[in-house]
C-alpha cells in the first residue's frame, strides 16, 4: 500500500542525479496585432461602460428637453370620461344551462356601438345644445376633436376631447356624457326570471349528490390511510430504489472487504501490510544490520570467534521478536477486516428485509389508487356542476337587480389642468435622445481605447501569443485579508485534524470552502500544465507576472494545494525574497526559510514544513529578507538546491518576483521547466506586459504559457 506521509523526501539519495529540464518551447511570446472589434466585443465594451453612456445620455437629453419646453407652441388640453356599457357579470353562461328561458345572449358589438354614438342623429342633438354657449361648434369640428374607443379589452368605452380651452372641454364632455346615459336607459331591456327558477329547482339534487360522494371518499381515506396516492406511490418507489441502491453499495463494499481479506492472507498481502508496521520494520532493519555485520566479520574472522558468536546470538534473539510482531500485526489487521465484513453483511441483510416489506406494500397500490381516482373524478364532476349552477344563479340575480339600470359613468369629466405634449416636443425629443445615446457610446469607446488593461479572456488571447492554460475566476474569499484566512485555517485544522485524521482524503478537502468553479479552474490549470510536455511530466515551474498585485502568489499557493490533492508530492518554494507572501497565505511563520538555506549550512529538512491544514504539501518560505536577493539566487548553492528539489519531488513550484525590472526570475528560470505568467484582468497594463514578453524573448527563457486571474463569468458550472 502506498503511504502518503507528511515526511519530507530524502535529498541525499538523489542529490547527485541531475534530471534534464525542458528545452525552451517555440511559442511566439509577443503581443498579437490588434484586430477590429467584433459585435460581441462591442457589446462587452458597452456593458462595461454603461455608467458613462447613461451619464452622457441623461445629461444631453435633459438639455434637449429643457430647450424644447422653453420654445414650445401653444398648449393643447385633453379631457375624458369613461362609461361601463355592460354589466360586470356575464349572463351568456345562462343560455348554456337554461335553453328554454328564451333569453338571448348578451354581448355588445363595440365597433357598431361606437359608430352609433358618433352618428349625426345622436351627435346632432348634442351640437344644438352646445351651440347656445359655443356658436363655433359644429358636427364636423366636434367629430374632428373627439375620440371614442373601447378601453383595452374591458367593457368600458372611453370618450376623449381636445381643445385649447380647458373650460370648453369640460362643458362639451358633460353634455356628451349626459346624453349617452339617457340613451342607454331608453334602450336597455333584460328578462332573467325564468332562468333563476330553473336553477333553483336543480340545486337540491346536485347538492345531495356532492354530499354522498364526499362521504364515500372520506370513508375510503380513513380505511386505507390515503392522502395523495400519486405522491405516496412515488415515495414508496423512491424508498425501494434507495434501499436497492444502498444494498448494492453495501454488497460492493462486502466484495471489496472480502478481496482485502483474501489479499491479507496471501504472502504478497502480508508483505504489503508489514511495510506499514513500524516496530516490525525496525526489528527487520536490526536483523538485516546484524546480517551485514556478520558477513563483514566473517571475511576476516573465523566462525568460532567470540565477536561473530555474539552477533549471531543477537540475531537469533531478534528472530522470535520479529516473528511475534509479524503475527500480532497481521492478526490485528485480519481481525479488523473480518469485523468490518460481518458488519456489512448484517447491514445488507437488514436492507433486503426492509426492501421486501415495502415491495409487498407497493403491489397493493395500483388497485387502491384506481378506486381513489374514480371517487375523485365523480366528486370533481358533481362539484363543478354545483359550482356552475350556484354561479349562474348569482349572475342572474345580479342581472335582475340591474334590469332598469343603464350605462354607468365610471369617471366623470373634469377640467384639465396640465396640457398634453405639444408637437415640438414629440418632433425633436426622440432624435435628441438618439443623438445623446450615440454620443455616450462614442465617449465610452474613446475611454476604452485609452484603457491599456485586458478586460476579457478573448482580448488577452487575441493580444498575447502565449498558450492560455487556465482562467481563474474571481473569488471573494481570496480577496479577503490573508492573515484572517491563515488564522481561520490554522484554528480549524488544529481542532479537526486529530478528529478526522483517519478519514480518507480529509487533507485534500481543507480548501473546500472556496467555490467549485475556483477549485475546478485550478485543476484545469494543473492538468494543462502537465499536458505541455509529451515526453515527461512538468516537474518544476516558476509562477511570475509582469506587475505586482496580479495574484501570482495566490495562484502558486492554491495550485500547489490542488496538485497535492491529486496525489503529487509537491514542494512550494517562496523565491520572492523581496515581498514574500507564501508564509501569510499558508499560515506559517517566516523565521527561517530559503534565504537561511542558501546563506548558511542549515539542513534542508529543518526548513521544509507542512501546512497545518494539508500536511502532504511541503512548503519553504522565503525566510528573512536579505540585503541582496540577487546575490543569493545566483549562487551555486541555490542552483544545487533547485536540482535537489527537482529530484526529490514530483512537482516544485517557485513563487518569484515580477519579471519586469528584476533579475530574480531570469536567474531561476534555466533550472526549471519553464515560467507560467499570471495576468490579472482589468489590472495588468498591456504595455508592461509587452515589455515582459520582449524580455522573455531576448533572454530565451522558456515560457510555458499564461493564466488569467480574476475571470468573471455568469455561466453556471456543470
Amino acid at each position: 500500500m502506498e503511504n502518503h506521509s507528511s515526511q519530507s523526501p530524502s535529498y541525499h539519495q538523489n542529490s547527485n542525479s541531475v534530471t534534464p529540464f525542458l528545452q525552451p518551447q517555440p511559442f511566439p511570446i509577443s503581443e498579437g496585432e490588434e484586430s477590429d472589434w467584433s459585435f460581441l466585443q462591442l457589446l462587452s465594451v458597452l456593458q462595461r461602460r454603461a455608467l458613462v453612456i447613461a451619464g452622457v445620455t441623461i445629461t444631453l437629453t435633459t438639455v434637449v428637453f429643457v430647450s424644447l419646453i422653453l420654445n414650445r407652441q401653444l398648449p393643447v388640453y385633453e379631457g375624458n370620461f369613461r362609461l361601463l356599457v355592460e354589466p360586470v357579470n356575464d349572463d351568456t353562461k345562462v343560455v348554456d344551462i337554461v335553453k328554454e328561458t328564451n333569453i338571448s345572449k348578451s354581448g355588445l358589438d363595440y365597433e357598431s356601438q361606437i359608430q352609433v354614438l358618433k352618428s349625426p342623429e345622436l351627435m346632432g342633438k348634442i351640437v344644438k345644445q352646445l351651440q347656445a354657449k359655443y356658436p363655433d361648434i359644429s358636427y364636423n369640428t366636434l367629430i374632428k376633436n373627439i375620440t371614442i374607443s373601447r378601453f383595452a379589452e374591458t367593457k368600458i368605452i372611453e370618450v376623449r376631447y381636445q381643445s385649447q380651452d380647458p373650460n370648453q372641454i369640460q362643458v362639451v364632455l358633460d353634455q356628451i356624457a349626459n346624453n349617452y346615459l339617457d340613451y342607454s336607459r331608453e334602450k336597455r331591456q333584460t328578462l332573467l326570471q325564468q332562468g333563476i327558477q330553473f336553477v333553483e329547482r336543480q340545486l337540491p339534487f346536485i347538492q345531495n349528490r356532492v354530499d354522498q360522494i364526499q362521504k364515500e371518499l372520506q370513508t375510503f381515506r380513513q380505511k386505507y390511510d390515503f392522502v395523495d396516492p400519486a405522491t405516496q406511490s412515488e415515495q414508496v418507489v423512491n424508498q425501494i430504489t434507495n434501499l436497492s441502491e444502498q444494498r448494492q453499495i453495501v454488497d460492493g463494499k462486502i466484495a471489496e472487504v472480502r478481496a482485502n481479506l483474501s489479499f491479507l492472507q496471501e504472502q504478497n498481502g502480508k508483505l504489503a501490510v508489514l511495510n506499514n508496521a513500524i516496530l516490525y520494520q525496525q526489528l527487520l532493519g536490526q536483523v538485516r544490520q546484524l546480517d551485514v555485520q556478520i558477513a563483514t566479520e566473517s571475511t576476516r574472522l573465523q566462525d568460532n570467534n567470540p565477536a561473530i558468536q555474539t552477533l549471531k546470538q543477537k540475531r537469533k534473539s531478534l528472530l522470535p521478536l520479529l516473528k511475534n510482531e509479524e503475527q500480532r500485526f497481521l492478526g490485528t489487521k485480519i481481525a479488523e477486516v473480518t469485523t468490518q465484513l460481518q458488519t456489512l453483511e448484517v447491514q445488507s441483510q437488514e436492507l433486503a428485509k426492509v426492501e421486501r416489506k415495502i415491495e409487498l406494500q407497493r403491489k397493493q397500490w395500483p388497485i387502491l389508487a384506481r378506486q381513489y381516482t374514480e371517487l375523485q373524478r365523480k366528486l370533481q364532476v358533481a362539484t363543478e356542476s354545483l359550482n356552475r349552477f350556484l354561479s349562474t344563479r348569482e349572475n342572474l340575480q345580479i342581472q335582475k337587480s340591474q334590469t332598469e339600470l343603464g350605462w354607468q359613468l365610471l369617471e366623470a369629466p373634469s377640467k384639465p389642468k396640465v396640457p398634453i405634449s405639444d408637437s415640438s416636443i414629440k418632433r425633436y425629443l426622440i432624435p435628441g435622445l438618439i443623438a445623446s445615446i450615440a454620443l455616450g457610446i462614442g465617449v465610452a469607446l474613446l475611454q476604452e481605447k485609452l484603457d491599456n488593461t485586458y478586460h476579457s479572456v478573448e482580448i488577452l488571447k487575441g493580444k498575447v501569443n502565449l498558450p492560455l492554460l487556465g482562467n481563474i475566476p474571481f473569488e471573494k474569499q481570496v480577496e479577503s485579508i490573508q492573515d484572517r484566512i491563515s488564522r481561520r485555517r490554522f484554528s480549524i485544522a488544529r481542532i479537526l485534524n486529530p478528529i478526522l485524521k483517519g478519514v480518507p482524503g480529509f487533507a485534500h478537502q481543507v480548501h473546500s470552502n472556496y467555490s467549485a468553479k475556483f477549485l475546478e479552474a485550478l485543476r484545469v490549470l494543473y492538468t494543462n500544465v502537465q499536458f505541455l510536455s509529451s515526453e515527461r511530466p512538468i516537474a518544476s515551474i516558476i509562477i511570475s507576472s509582469a506587475m505586482p498585485g496580479d495574484g501570482k502568489s495566490t495562484i502558486a499557493f492554491h495550485l500547489a494545494q490542488v496538485a497535492t490533492g491529486m496525489g503529487q508530492r509537491v514542494l512550494l518554494v517562496d523565491a520572492d525574497l523581496r515581498q514574500p507572501k507564501i508564509h501569510t497565505l499558508s499560515g506559517l511563520n517566516n523565521l527561517s526559510g530559503l534565504s537561511n538555506l542558501i546563506s548558511t549550512n542549515l539542513p534542508t529538512s529543518e526548513v521544509i514544513r507542512q501546512l497545518p491544514s494539508m500536511n502532504q504539501l511541503s512548503v519553504i518560505t522565503s525566510g528573512p529578507i536579505p540585503s541582496d536577493p540577487t546575490k543569493l539566487l545566483s549562487s551555486e548553492k541555490m542552483k544545487q538546491l533547485m536540482i535537489d528539489f527537482h529530484n526529490a519531488f514530483d512537482l516544485v513550484i517557485y513563487d518569484s518576483p515580477p519579471i519586469l525590472g528584476l533579475a530574480d526570475t531570469s536567474l531561476l528560470a534555466p533550472y526549471t521547466d519553464g515560467i507560467l505568467l499570471v495576468v490579472k484582468l482589468d489590472k495588468t497594463d498591456s504595455s508592461m506586459m509587452q515589455e515582459t514578453l520582449d524580455h522573455l524573448r531576448f533572454s530565451q527563457m522558456n515560457a510555458l504559457g499564461m493564466v488569467s486571474n480574476g475571470y468573471k463569468s455568469n455561466v453556471n458550472s456543470y
